[in-house]
């Protein structure tokens, strides 16, 4: 028999079935709640509400594990590629030598988009916020393949969606930071692998010769799967919630990234590199910052350490550690911030209270080192993160779909005034 809960209001009781996932999580199914009992619940933020059943990312936060479609991160970043770890996301599997190759010709055959899309470009300021320009560039997407917006495409012609959108990211993302800084959009060079291109398109410069070099492409590729999907948040619900309307792919990354635009969702690893130019502003002493983060009575907030996810230790944040070493070591770089925060990370994994509270540096922390070392801009590392959680989003909405989800629609508890009498302009 069925395990089930039992919730008694008065003198009623009503059963609310239980349900198991693969990992032995339980949730209380409250699906028919309101249907038997009239009754809803309050959960702000939905911090307690599983708002659906997903195949896709496995986290636990207590034992800091991550998993994507069962493979654990750790073997994922060692021994997979960013578009493997794509595929695996969005198809359910790891591809085949066949399957692997087939994918990568086809995302390389659509990195191109429209010349037209540079007259959107050129509409903004020069100070736009890369963010704004890459949703706004994703959701014309629709206006060039009208055909995205039919709700009951063919499996082939959604697949052809995804491929485009993929291969266009890199372009888009690159484009809107070429329009930050005033220089003319690169184009892709198809000759390169996904990074590769990438980095290309955002630092070549006219008349000049530039060289991927290999480890800072590895090191964006590894952080790119680490950010490929974490379950049901903020952006990723975004997603789930305005793809369930039967809005368009387009239409629901565009919304997703909106979503991680926010300073508290996407901004983590901007804010670790203000906090160290904040603390280079006030001298670069480590030891007082470090004691000032550990004075409850101080408002200093340590950006960049713990998570409020993994209560134990972030499981990206030993793989991502790895590859700013091999970064900094590489490039050679005298950078006073990036001393700092070399200082803080030293303290922080030695010293007793941040070890005991388990306030490891995490993938925020190391990102944003790594960002700030390849010349990318505070602007611009949102739009990184959005390039990573692409895959995740792409699979979610998929999913949703796949399972024919019903629109989102939550219900509130109305604390406004009861019914009022209305009184004419002159009676007021």
């Amino acid at each position: 028999m069925s395990e089930k809960a039992e919730l008694k209001v008065g003198d009623q009781t009503f059963e609310l079935p239980i349900i198991e996932g693969t990992e032995n999580e339980k949730a209380i199914d409250i699906s028919k709640l309101r249907a038997s009992s009239g009754l809803i619940t309050i959960d702000p933020g939905f911090k307690n509400t599983g708002s659906t059943t997903s195949a896709i990312t496995f986290l636990n936060g207590e034992q800091g594990i991550l998993r994507y479609r069962g493979y654990a991160i750790e073997d994922l970043a060692e021994k997979a590629s960013f578009l493997e770890v794509t595929y695996l996301l969005i198809y359910g599997e790891l591809p085949n030598k066949e399957q692997y190759n087939k994918f990568t010709q086809e995302i390389t055959h659509h990195t191109l988009i429209h010349e037209d899309i540079k007259n959107i470009l050129d509409g903004f300021p020069s100070n736009s916020h890369p963010m704004g320009v890459l949703s706004s560039l994703v959701s014309s997407l629709t206006a060039f393949y009208p055909e995205s917006l039919d709700p009951n495409r063919s499996s082939d012609e959604v697949d052809l969606s995804i491929k485009r959108l993929i291969a266009k990211m890199p372009t888009m993302a690159a484009w809107a930071y070429k329009n930050e800084i005033g220089h003319p959009a690169n184009y892709p060079d198809n000759s390169l692998d996904y990074c590769s291109n990438f980095l290309k398109m955002m630092f070549a410069v006219p008349s000049a010769e530039y060289e991927v070099d290999p480890v800072i492409a590895n090191a964006l590729d590894k952080l790119l799967i680490l950010h490929a999907d974490h379950e049901q948040n903020c952006s990723t619900s975004t997603v789930r919630v305005v793809g369930s309307s039967h809005a368009s792919l387009y239409a629901s990354i565009s919304a997703g990234i909106s979503a991680l635009w926010g300073p508290l969702h996407g901004g983590a690893n901007q804010a670790v590199i203000e906090m160290l130019e904040a603390i280079k502003a006030d001298g670069g002493d480590v030891a007082k910052y470090m004691a000032k983060a550990k004075d409850k009575n101080d408002p200093f907030r340590l950006m960049g350490f713990g998570h409020r996810v993994y209560k134990n230790f972030d499981p990206r944040a030993k793989i991502i550690k790895k590859a700013a070493d091999d970064v900094l070591d590489k490039l050679g770089i005298n950078d006073p911030i990036l001393e700092i925060a070399k200082g803080l990370e030293e303290v922080a994994l030695k010293d007793d209270y941040f070890v005991e509270r388990k306030l490891y540096p995490n993938v925020d922390f190391y990102s944003g080192i790594i960002y700030r070392a390849i010349g990318i801009p505070t602007s611009m590392f949102t739009v990184m993160f959005a390039l990573g959680r692409l895959p995740g989003w792409i699979a979610q909405w998929k999913e949703m779909r796949a399972n024919n989800e019903p629109i989102g629609r939550p219900r509130q508890v109305y604390t406004g005034s009861n019914l009022t009498s209305f009184k004419s302009l002159d009676q007021r």
